[in-house]
């Protein structure tokens, strides 16, 4: 059966949605029939309120200014260099031979374990804050960066080098344009890496920040608000990550 395309648009958007509207129906209903601890778990209705509450207010926008910033930082700082570097690594042998066992040690070492060092290190400052929030995203995007250089077409390589065409045009015409979608598959993952290390980076001695007011409403049982400070994190994630879709298939299309 053939649908006109404004229809499958809209069917297309009520399934993107359907999921998440379930979960609501089906948690107001048990908050309703009292089938929810209320103090634990808080109604949606609660968790709107006090997100309207926060707004008004202005300690969301706030809180969420600092985290913006300094997400953004980190991940600008993680994605330069993992790009960068990970050229470099996916085109040389012999320093992808010389990094990579550096590489795969510190790699699985979770952000938060870095803390007591990045206090030594950084003190309690906003740059301890970014370094880590860096962390969390500058893997991620390295090991994409190099995965996608690695794909690249060897023939094309060998005739590029046997034609001497100059490194950076090299890289520029050939080596980014055949490896764009795994640089932006890092891009992507290493942003949402970098939004889950907020919280880890807000602990270090915070008086701001969505993970400052997610851990000071944990300690005072505050539930609403440590959901309304998890939701606005993920929401911007989303948002951040739509955005770079967008860019990806502007770049995919031109290159």
């Amino acid at each position: 059966m053939h649908l006109p395309d404004k229809l499958k648009k809209l069917l297309s958007g009520l399934e993107y949605i359907l999921l998440l509207v379930v979960i609501l129906l089906i948690w107001t209903i048990m908050e309703k029939r009292g089938s929810l601890n209320t103090v634990i778990m808080p109604a949606p209705s609660k968790i709107l309120e006090t997100f309207v509450k926060l707004v008004r207010s202005g300690q969301l926008w706030n809180n969420l200014l600092v985290s913006l910033v300094r997400v953004l930082k980190g991940y600008l700082i993680a994605a330069s260099l993992g790009i960068v570097l990970g050229i470099l690594i996916g085109l040389f042998r012999h320093l992808n031979r010389l990094t990579d066992l550096l590489i795969q040690i510190i790699k699985p070492i979770p952000p938060i374990a870095w803390i007591p060092l990045v206090i030594l290190w950084f003190g309690i400052g906003e740059e301890g804050k970014v370094f880590l929030i860096f962390l969390g995203g500058f893997f991620t995007i390295l090991i994409n960066v190099v995965d996608g250089i690695r794909q690249t077409d060897r023939k094309l390589i060998e005739v590029s080098r046997s034609m001497e065409t100059p490194f950076l045009k090299h890289v520029a015409l050939l080596v980014i344009p055949h490896s764009a979608p795994n640089i932006f598959t890092g891009l992507r993952v290493g942003l949402s890496s970098c939004w889950m290390c907020v919280v880890a980076a807000e602990l270090v001695s915070s008086t701001t920040g969505l993970g400052y007011m997610i851990m000071n409403a944990r300690q005072f049982g505050q539930t609403d608000v440590v959901i309304v400070g998890m939701l606005t994190i993920g929401v911007l994630g989303k948002v951040m990550d739509s955005l770079l879709k967008v860019v990806e298939k502007a770049v995919i299309r031109w290159v």
